[in-house]
């Protein structure tokens, strides 16, 4: 097992993702009268990650795309970092504590399967 790696600190992204956040929710409230709820961030979530796999799927010539793939790539990518810093703060979790505890845990639970005699 590798060492803990000290924790990964999302917080300033986090918050200028809900600076972000709050920018859109004005437009909502001007234009349709409410801001989105969680549950239509989350969609508004898939659809990005939906967009993401056409532009994966264009990256290994399998959908036709006619914009800049790198750039048009890292802005998808940026997006849905963007919407999981916005659900994590909408559902009150520290993305911070939360991906540092899971890394924790994934690399315990990988380098155990690691370090075992292979059966057989």
């Amino acid at each position: 097992m590798t060492p803990k790696a000290n924790p990964v600190d999302f917080s300033s992204p986090a918050s200028r993702a809900v600076l972000i956040r709050k920018l859109y929710h004005e437009l909502e409230n001007r234009n349709h009268g409410g801001s989105w709820t969680t549950q239509e961030d989350m969609i508004g979530f898939m659809s990005d990650v939906g967009e993401l796999g056409r532009l994966l799927m264009a990256s290994e010539g399998r959908w036709v795309h006619d914009g800049d793939l790198p750039k048009d790539l890292g802005d998808k990518l940026a997006e849905c970092m963007w919407w999981i810093f916005v659900l994590s703060d909408r559902l009150g979790i520290d993305i911070s504590q939360a991906f540092s505890r899971k890394m924790d845990e994934l690399d315990a639970s990988l380098s155990a399967g690691i370090e075992k005699p292979k059966a057989g």
